[in-house]
């Protein structure tokens, strides 16, 4: 193919190639060339010019195949246009010549279609150039017309509609013939011939006036006629004609006097209307005959016309756009409605057209409305349809209260007048639905008085509309949840007063069912208590319906429907009621079959009406009870369901008798009866009615023969047998388009009716199927067949094999036995009940039988398969495989492949080829490759040759589409045919004809089943490998090229699967051309390709995509449709403005998956831009002033050429590029908002902080920062928080919530001391203020509540004016609350009141915690330092301030909030111990909905247990307060009412008790939530409750509480220790260890108290006598799961162990800690270290004298491996935090009394010998390795030795000498660092009080100190840690000379003054000397001053010694005598440091 890639044809390889490669090669070469064209230089091409046109116009003789003669003309054309033009006449007289040439053969009729193509493409390239030839032309064209076939028809109409577009103007001479040949056309019998006259036709009526103005009568006539018998395709194309066409006719404005001439008129909206509603009520036919055909009443317009003309209405309103219709939208409603009136009786002359009618003026108004209005114009809509509404109404009451003047007329003005009712009540609820709660506004309009109008309709005397009210009612209580309880009370009330009026019956309980359906959708629910009202007034209803006889219908159904609907509320409500049904239920029925014969004899026809309706309700009813209510179906409830069934059962079989007896006007009211007990059957398990099979099996295979059904309704019944991907073969109809809701109509066949409401009224409780649309439900005669079918699936399973055969062989016989219509009919029953038997079968892996029940089975199959239905043939293949599933036999499995290749080779009818071709593929897909290869082989060789009888395209189609299953299905096995099969799809698709699409889309299945086979092999670089590859993108190109948008459709998601296996081998930038041209496709399907195809290429490469999509927009002028605004928004805010306007839920998904992977993946780089596109959708409605008018062209597609500026009436208003968002788009942008702000979180954080973005900014103007746009965000979080829509409330403020967490915190550069959300106060406090008015819902003020908290807790506002604002806020809802559970709103479900009490004290819990820490934080710096004036009047005014606000309302919050604490430990009580819970329920939740209130409860417990705990531990455990018992709640809830009962109430608990009593009620929440943390736990629930224990803990009381009893620290100890090991995060575990820490302070205390108090008693005793205190009493021992001390030793090993796995010695394998090189923690595992080391020092304390001799060597162990493991050498000689721990762990043990108790001391010396040993050995290498550990730790650990423990441990000979080794050692070590540490530490040795420690080392380490004094002396420091050294060096020695007794003195000072005086400078050398040089003299200087004075005999006699020294000093002294008379007084202080340095390290861990 390589060689195919050059600018000329290269001929040689051409010739060298076969037939199919010739192809091949030209198509890829013409691909080639169009790129490369237009990349040359104009004077290359004209150099090559010649040969090319040369070498294209041979290719036309070559017959060329539809996708290669297209490329080539339009090859030619690019070349004209850029090359030279002279020879463009002989090119077009070439192909005249061709098109005029007499060969009809058909060889040669590609040519003359590839002349007829080239001539097109040429005009409309070249265009006005070509003028002078262009009449003779297209009168060729013409001409060749009349004799061409449909092909060719096809073909000239495209080539003249190219040719019209490329002249324009110019072409006006043969308008006239051209409109006169498409018009013949346009009534072609070809439809896709159709299509191009319609094509042809709207390109002619750009320039052609005469079509929209003299001829406008005959333009919509014929399109009229050309409706007539079209396709789904033709009505599109047709309907758009049409209506273009009429839009144009409305709004020219005719250019003045070049068009005098025509006498043209305006056109007025009234004759437009008129026109087209002539269509749509007498079709095509002209007017003259249709009022004949009328007055003989045998006139009915054919649906597709019908069809048709409804399409055309929406595109002509679509085409004048939005505003137009807002103007006239009054003058088109009363228009559409006006088509189902009584001024049109044949229009709705039966149901059926009744139905169909409604449905299209439905589908009008919604597509008009709906799509084209913004929510304003909506609303003002609704207001109009109301008004409508009240005229009809007006009519009927005046009918209703004429009295019988002429009852006759009124009867029909009120039939007459239903149809507009139904469909202005539809629209309206479909109105209100998609408005939601935006629409609150107009409901609260009293002018507009909706919800009166809706409801005085439900009095209605026609049963439909009473429905539709009803229905327009469910969907007001969905959208505004609000209203559903007022509605619901209005009705039931209307129900009970107008209990005699049938028509109120009808239409209140109607309207109570559908608001029982509506409650599932609303998340706040309905009162509890409306259930039983409800179920009192149905079994009133039920008991009453016999008093009166006019009522007693009405009375039994509605009773019957109440109960039905009153099921959907679920278990919950269904409960309480249940036994009141099923005893209903039970007296419905006879009790036995003797009672039923009884009442056969008895009644009339009226009484058995009423019976069967009443039963039937009851069959209903219990079905809604099993369908809803399954988690009641216990053994006992199906028990007392079971002794009606039977009888159920008898009645079905007396049926037909009865019907008999009582004559037909029981018919209905029979059908009805049947459907009922099917479906309630379908439902139960067979089991149940196991007595009665046979004898339902034989009133099944009645029904499904009998003889009075005389529609055959295979669309209803078969599309659920077959398998969904096999529909598509069979017609379009069965796929989804935007239409579907009226083309279904068409689907139906003529005689049946559509489905709606009125066949059921049962349905309209039910969940719809379809999101807002009405239920369906066909009629019962339909849905009795559906009903029976499924059954006798059911049934025909479990009865046994001889009836199976007996009733299979009598089907068979049945059909055998009819003729003609009735005979399909009865085959069409039988094939779908079986297919469902055996699906059923296959499915539960049952058994089908014996060899003779396969024999009719397969007959009955058989007979399908060749049946002429096609849909039967596909049910009958599906079946034809599940048979040989279910039987599972290979031989059989065989024998039915046979069967299928006998039958395919000797038949030649296409029925019998397409039926069996299906069957071989559905063999295939249900059992693999059919397990062996040369059944594959014969398979794949029979399809071949089918897929190439070009006679027959149904045979193609259903050939390839079965060979794409095999494809599938066959997997690796197929490798060996790819290449073959690669070729011969390749090879049809050069060659069928475009007009065949259907062959198309088969093919496309198969290269797409191919691409899935080969897989990601595609990726390989092998010959053969890429030659496959090219022929799938090859095959692709050709799809894509094809005008069917399936086609197209099947080439995206081939070339999807392309790139996802072989991904750069898919040229993205066309692909992401092709998908942004089909984004606005009127198909959708083609729309959710693009849709599928863009998600998955985002997921990869998101950007890439973007500036691919953007790039194409800039370059194409035309090729976008004006839909997809990509050059404005990019495609981002293309899909954004799809989203607001599609209506299909799965492809609204993928929009927004595709969003926010693009999101994910760019936001943070394209910030501005994304935050300017959801700023552009929140503020496009946040104002409805700056409505603009609406994008119009909806429905366009993309080829509009000069005229689109007429049509588009938009004043472009380019600050808002969405118009009027819908409110779902508006809350995903909200989202799309919290999206940003999280990924920017991860991204660099210059993001969260202001002062570094803006100088970021500042050296890269590129950078963007979120930072900088807080604005924005805050605006945007405004905007959406006080919208309409209570979505978009949520949305905002969860945003304001995200913004506020992430931004609190981020201080304000300008404004030190202040943050940058300062100054959006007044946003936040105006974002929430309307959440708190008394209509919002608790939803929202629960959101609303956790957003003040967030702001008040977030410190942003410090001034406590300010708080208020917000604080006033939650004041008020607290108010509200205080009323307990009764006083809430009794709107919604009682557990939303829970949610909203709940949330709003959960807010003032988090207030309230964070006002204690505030104030804790800021009381401690005040006592230490005196604070400056500016923090006192911030910081610590406002956080005592936020605590004062809090404290006013403490005491009633305390209350409440102890409240919700019982409340929910009540809850979480296991259900064993339900029966103890409280009746009436708890503070805050009622019994009934304990279940959701659950929910809110985990959500809010935590923070308002650790608000509790504080709170308790504020008032220090005291009970303040005396009336605390008895609270002013509903009933007293304080835990003093915890598990009493009310007749204890009276006594009054002590103090102590109440205390006890809270103390337990925290400590057990906390425990139950600990010791079982759920998986889906919240870090924010752990960490309250575990610091809710640490406030618990804080005071002594509790302590007290927790010391003194040991089973519940240790308890606590066992759960704390569980959390550590399940969960890792480091916050939650230092928590846990905190509150270790306080359990084992409060156990020491408890030992303490005890030793004291046994002080106190026993003090004249002897002290030996005392007894043991504490753990391990006299023996020491300490037993697992008892002891507090040994819990906690295994919690600190935990922690260690976790990390620092080296202490472990099982895991290192050796006894002691192991010399590995030390390591560095991370800073939580050092934290997390350090503080079990804390715990662990404290431990000696808790135990008696003998328990801490056994604990002591686990803690020493411990503690000396963290240093030796932690020891590393740091910078400047620190210690690491886990070192400095553990030395101050070690102090604190060894400083333990224990050490020096008389019991322990001598065990104690001995360990702590070991332990000194221990570290003294870490010093020598082991194993000749060194140990990289630092000195300077574990000097200091020898340190803390010798200073903390008693002389006796480190003054053994052995280990000091030792000790005193390692201290030389060290001073010789070169380190500075380490040096000044180690004169610091022998400092601290050396003045040690106790001479027998301190003295040894005076004397072994002075000598070596004096001598590096004077080695430092001699060589003069160099630098200043040396001068530090020395200085160090001196303070030793001056402490030696303190500490030396006097006759010693002397010496010492005798060495240490030439050392100091050496290092005086005299005058001269001071001013040249180095820094180091001047300190050091300074330093000696003072020394001198301080020494002289103190020893000055010494002084003296040292001085009269040495003159030399003398004279020295006396220099320096005289010459700093200016100096020193400053520096004497600050020489005292100069003094300090030294010391203090000292004293610091000594506080440190010595």
């Amino acid at each position: 193919m390589e060689l195919a890639h050059s600018l000329l044809l290269n001929e040689e390889a051409y010739n060298q190639l076969g037939e199919v490669q010739k192809a091949e090669f030209i198509f890829d070469w013409l691909r080639y060339l169009e790129k490369l064209l237009l990349a040359t230089s104009r004077s290359d091409v004209k150099e090559k010019q010649k040969t090319l046109v040369e070498q294209l116009l041979s290719l036309l003789n070559s017959s060329p195949g539809p996708p290669t003669r297209k490329l080539l003309a339009k090859n030619l054309g690019v070349l004209y246009s850029i090359g030279d033009t002279f020879s463009v006449y002989e090119t077009i007289d070439k192909c005249n010549d061709l098109i005029r040439s007499k060969d009809d053969s058909p060889s040669y009729l590609p040519t003359k279609l590839a002349a007829v193509v080239c001539l097109g493409s040429l005009y409309k390239k070249l265009g006005r150039i070509l003028v002078n030839t262009f009449t003779d032309t297209v009168g060729n064209i013409l001409k060749a017309m009349k004799s061409a076939e449909s092909q060719g028809r096809y073909e000239i109409m495209l080539s003249l509609q190219n040719i019209l577009n490329g002249l324009g103007a110019a072409a006006t001479p043969c308008h006239r013939d051209v409109y006169k040949a498409a018009k013949s056309c346009l009534t072609d019998r070809s439809m896709a011939v159709r299509c191009a006259a319609a094509k042809c036709l709207l390109e002619l009526q750009k320039e052609a006036i005469f079509m929209w103005s003299t001829d406008l009568d005959s333009v919509a006539t014929l399109c009229f006629k050309s409706f007539e018998g079209s396709n789904y395709d033709v009505r599109i194309s047709v309907s758009k004609l049409l209506g273009t066409v009429l839009a144009k006719a409305i709004i020219s404005k005719h250019p003045g006097a070049a068009v005098s001439r025509q006498s043209t008129r305006r056109v007025s909206l009234e004759e437009v209307l008129e026109l087209l509603g002539t269509g749509f009520l007498r079709g095509s036919s002209g007017f003259l005959r249709a009022s004949g055909d009328m007055l003989k009443g045998t006139s009915s317009v054919s649906r597709d016309v019908r069809v048709g003309v409804t399409q055309a209405y929406v595109v002509f309103v679509s085409t004048l756009g939005g505003t137009w219709l807002e103007k006239n939208f009054a003058a088109f409603l009363s228009h559409i409605l006006s088509l189902v009136s009584q001024s049109h009786p044949k229009a709705t002359q039966t149901q059926t057209d009744a139905v169909c009618g409604r449905r299209c003026v439905s589908f009008i108004l919604r597509a008009t409305i709906g799509s084209l209005l913004g929510e304003k114009a909506q609303i003002a809509a609704a207001k109009d349809i109301c008004q409508a509404i009240w005229k009809l109404k007006k009519v009927v009451d005046a009918v209703m209260s004429d009295g019988n003047v002429e009852t006759r007329v009124g009867s029909t003005d009120v039939t007459a007048s239903q149809h507009m009712l139904v469909c202005a009540l539809q629209e309206l609820g479909n109105l209100i639905y998609s408005l939601g709660t935006t629409a609150a506004p107009l409901l609260q309009d009293s002018s507009a008085g909706i919800l009166d109008s809706v409801i005085s309709v439900i009095l209605h005397p026609s049963i439909s509309v009473r429905l539709a009210a009803a229905w327009c009612l469910h969907c007001i209580a969905v959208a505004l949840p609000s209203y559903l309880t007022p509605l619901l009370d209005r009705c039931l009330e209307r129900l009970t007063v107008l209990k005699s009026s049938p028509e109120a019956v009808t239409g209140f309980s109607f309207a109570v069912a559908a608001l029982l359906g509506a409650v599932k959708h609303c998340p706040l629910g309905i009162p509890h208590g409306k259930g039983k009202i409800i179920m009192t007034l149905a079994e009133d209803l039920l008991c009453s319906a016999v008093q009166n006889s006019r009522l007693s219908a009405q009375r039994t159904q509605a009773g019957w429907l109440l109960i039905a609907a009153l099921m959907t509320l679920g278990p919950a409500v269904v409960s309480h009621h249940l036994a009141r049904v099923l005893l209903l239920w039970k007296c419905v029925f006879p009790v036995s079959p003797k009672d039923l014969e009884t009442e056969k004899s008895r009644g009339d026809s009226f009484t058995w009406q009423v019976t069967l309706e009443g039963r039937a309700g009851a069959l209903c009813a219990i079905k809604s009870f099993v369908s809803h209510c399954g988690d009641l179906l216990t053994e006992e409830v199906i028990q007392r369901l079971l002794p009606p069934l039977p009888c159920a059962v008898d009645l079905l079989t007396q049926l037909s008798s009865v019907l008999k007896t009582y004559g037909s006007t029981l018919k209905t009211s029979s059908v009805v009866y049947r459907q009922r007990l099917y479906e309630l059957l379908i439902l139960l398990p067979p089991e149940i009615y196991e007595g009665n099979l046979s004898a339902i099996l034989k009133e099944l295979a009645a029904d499904l023969t009998a003889s009075e059904i005389q529609v055959a309704a295979s669309t209803f019944l078969l599309p659920p047998l077959c398998h969904q991907d096999d529909l598509v073969i069979l017609s379009p109809l069965l796929q989804e388009t935007d239409h579907r809701f009226i083309e279904e109509q068409l689907l139906l066949g003529n005689g049946i009716a559509c489905g709606s409401l009125e066949y059921d009224p049962y349905s309209i409780y039910e969940k719809d199927i379809e999101g807002d649309s009405v239920p369906k439900p066909l009629p019962p005669i339909l849905s009795v067949i559906n009903s029976a079918v499924k059954l006798f699936g059911v049934v025909c399973a479990h009865v046994g094999e001889a009836q199976r055969l007996f009733v299979l062989e009598q089907l068979l016989d049945s059909i055998k036995h009819t003729k003609g219509a009735r005979q399909q009919i009865v085959q069409l029953h039988v094939v779908s009940s079986l297919s469902s038997f055996l699906k059923y079968l296959a499915g539960s892996k049952g058994n089908l039988g014996p060899e003779e029940v396969r024999r009719p089975a397969l007959a009955l199959l058989m007979g399908a398969l060749e049946s002429p239905n096609p849909l039967l043939r596909c049910a009958a293949a599906e079946a034809w495989a599940r048979l040989a599933q279910v039987v599972d036999d290979g031989a059989f499995t065989a024998a039915l492949a046979q069967v299928s290749f006998d039958k395919l080779k000797s038949a030649r009818d296409v029925v019998t080829r397409t039926g069996y071709s299906l069957a071989l593929g559905s063999l295939h897909r249900y059992l693999g490759g059919i397990s062996s290869s040369q059944h594959l082989n014969a398979c794949v060789g029979i399809l071949y040759t089918l897929s190439q009888d070009s006679t027959s395209p149904d045979v193609q189609t259903w050939a390839l589409h079965s060979l794409s299953l095999i494809i599938d299905s066959a997997g690796p096995l197929y490798h060996m045919h790819v290449e073959p099969t690669l070729s011969l799809i390749i090879m049809l698709l050069l060659n069928v004809p475009p007009t065949h699409a259907e062959v198309h889309q088969s093919l496309g299945r198969c290269l797409d089943a191919l691409i899935t086979t080969l897989g990601p092999e595609l990726q390989g670089n092998s010959t053969s490998i890429s030659a496959l590859r090219t022929s799938c993108l090859l095959g692709c190109a050709v799809m894509q090229d094809n005008p069917d948008c399936l086609v197209q459709a099947q080439a995206i998601s081939c070339l999807q699967q392309l790139h996802m296996f072989a991904p750069r081998h898919v040229n993205l930038s066309s692909l992401v051309s092709c998908l942004c041209v089909n984004l606005c496709s009127p198909y959708l399907l083609l729309r959710r390709a693009v849709l599928a195809c863009l998600r998955q290429l985002v997921q990869r490469e998101a950007a890439e995509v973007s500036e691919h999509a953007v790039m194409l927009a800039k370059d194409s002028r035309d090729e976008l449709t004006p839909d997809a605004n990509i050059r404005e928004v990019g495609l981002e805010g293309a899909l954004l403005t799809l989203l607001d306007k599609e209506t299909d839920q799965k492809l609204c998904h993928d929009i927004k998956e595709t969003l926010n992977h693009m999101l994910t993946s760019m936001a943070v780089d394209k910030l501005s831009f994304w935050l300017k596109l959801c700023k552009d959708v929140l503020a496009a409605s946040a104002d409805f002033t700056t409505v603009t008018c609406v994008d119009t062209m909806q429905e366009e597609e993309g080829d509009k050429g000069d005229d689109a500026s007429v049509l588009t009436t938009r004043n472009d208003d380019k600050s808002y590029p969405f118009t009027n968002p819908r409110w779902a788009t508006r809350v995903f942008a909200a989202e799309c908002v919290c999206r940003i702000i999280n990924q920017c979180e991860n991204a660099h954080s210059a993001h969260f902080d202001i002062a570094l973005a803006q100088e970021m900014r500042k050296r890269d103007s590129r950078n963007d920062f979120l930072v900088l746009h807080l604005a924005d965000l805050i605006r945007m979080a405004f905007m959406a928080a006080t919208d309409h829509s209570d979505q978009l409330r949520l949305s905002g403020l969860e945003t304001l919530l995200v913004v506020i967490r992430r931004f609190a915190s981020i201080p304000e550069p300008e404004f030190p001391g202040h943050v940058i959300l300062e100054q959006y106060q007044a946003n936040v406090g105006a974002a929430l203020r309307p959440a708190f008015t008394s209509e919002t819902p608790p939803d929202v003020i629960a959101k609303a509540c956790q957003v003040c908290s967030a702001w008040i807790a977030s410190g942003v506002v410090s001034d406590l004016n300010d708080l208020r604002r917000v604080h006033q806020l939650l004041v008020s809802s607290l108010t509200k609350i205080q009323a307990g559970k009764e006083a809430l709103s009794h709107l919604y479900n009682e557990s939303a009141s829970t949610m909203e009490i709940l949330a709003v004290l959960k807010a003032w819990a988090e207030v309230y915690i964070i006002a204690v820490e505030r104030h804790k934080s800021h009381r401690q710096p005040l006592k230490t330092t005196t604070c400056s004036e500016e923090s006192v009047r911030n910081g610590s005014y406002s956080s005592d301030g936020l605590l004062d606000l809090v404290h006013t309302d403490l005491g009633t919050l305390s209350r409440l909030w102890l409240a919700a604490l019982q409340d929910f430990a009540l809850l979480t009580l296991p259900s064993e111990f339900a029966s103890q819970l409280p009746v009436e329920g708890g503070a805050f939740y009622t019994a009934e909905t304990s279940e959701n209130a659950k929910l809110h409860y985990y959500n809010s417990w935590a923070l308002i247990l650790h608000a509790t705990a504080l709170w308790l531990t504020s008032t220090g455990f005291v009970v303040a307060d005396p009336d605390e018992g008895a609270s002013h709640l509903s009933r007293p809830v304080t835990p003093t009412s915890m598990c009493q009962g009310s007749s204890s109430g009276a006594t009054v608990k002590s103090p102590e008790d109440v205390c006890t009593d809270r103390f337990h009620l925290i400590l057990g929440i906390s425990v139950e939530f600990l010791c079982s943390l759920r998986s889906d736990a919240t870090m924010e629930s752990i960490t309250a409750c575990l610091h809710a224990l640490q406030a618990l803990l804080d005071v002594p009381w509790p302590r007290s509480k927790i010391g003194s009893d040991q089973d519940l620290g240790i308890e606590l100890l066992n759960v704390l220790h569980r959390v550590i090991l399940t969960r890792e995060s480091p916050s939650i575990q230092l928590a846990s260890l905190e509150v270790v820490r306080q359990i084992i302070c409060a156990a020491q205390e408890h030992v303490k108290e005890k030793r004291r108090s046994a002080e106190v008693d026993d003090g004249a005793a002897e002290k030996e006598t005392l007894p043991e205190f504490g753990e391990g009493k006299d023996t020491g021992g300490l037993v697992p799961g008892k002891s507090l001390v040994f819990a906690t030793l295994e919690l600190c090993v935990c922690i260690l162990v976790r990390q620092l796995p080296e202490l472990n010695p099982k895991l290192t394998g050796s006894p002691g800690v192991k010399a590995t090189k030390p390591q560095m923690l991370s800073e939580d595992g050092s934290r997390l270290v350090s503080a079990a080391l804390v715990i662990l020092s404290e431990l000696p304390a808790v135990c008696s004298p003998e328990g801490s001799i056994s604990i002591l060597p686990t803690i020493l162990y411990l503690t000396i491996g963290v240093l030796r493991q932690t020891a590393v050498k740091l910078p400047g000689g620190q210690l690491s935090s886990t070192v400095a721990a553990s030395l101050q762990a070690l102090k604190g043990i060894l400083s333990s009394p224990m050490a020096r108790a008389e019991k322990s001391h001598t065990a104690w010396t001995d360990l702590l010998r070991s332990a000194l040993t221990t570290i003294l050995d870490y010093w020598d290498p082991v194993d000749g390795t060194h140990p990289e550990l630092d000195e300077i730790s574990l000097l200091t650990a020898i340190t803390v030795f010798i200073l903390s423990t008693s002389p006796e441990v480190t003054t053994i000979p052995c280990l000091q000498k030792r000790c005193i080794e390692k201290f030389k050692a060290t001073l010789e070590i070169k380190d500075p660092v380490v040096q000044i540490k180690t004169y610091q530490l022998l400092l601290s040795i050396f003045q040690y009080p106790n001479p027998s420690v301190s003295y040894p080392y005076i004397y072994s380490l002075v000598s070596s100190i004096v001598e590096k004094l004077q080695e430092i002396d001699k060589r003069k420091p160099e630098d200043t840690t040396e001068l530090q050294i020395f200085q160090e060096g001196i303070k030793v020695l001056e402490a030696l000379v303190t500490i030396a007794e006097e006759q010693h003195r002397s010496q010492l000072v005798a060495c240490l003054l030439p050392i100091l005086i050496s290092f005086l400078l005299d005058d001269n050398a001071l001013g040249s000397a180095t820094s180091v040089m001047k300190n050091l003299h300074d330093f000696a200087l003072q020394n001198l001053m301080q020494i002289g004075p103190q020893y000055s005999s010494v002084f003296k006699n040292v001085m009269a010694s040495s003159p030399a020294l003398k004279a020295r000093l006396e220099a320096a002294i005289k010459g700093n005598q200016e100096n020193v008379k400053v520096r004497i007084p600050t020489s005292k202080h100069t003094k300090n440091p030294g010391k203090n340095a000292s004293i610091q390290l000594k506080t440190n861990f010595l």
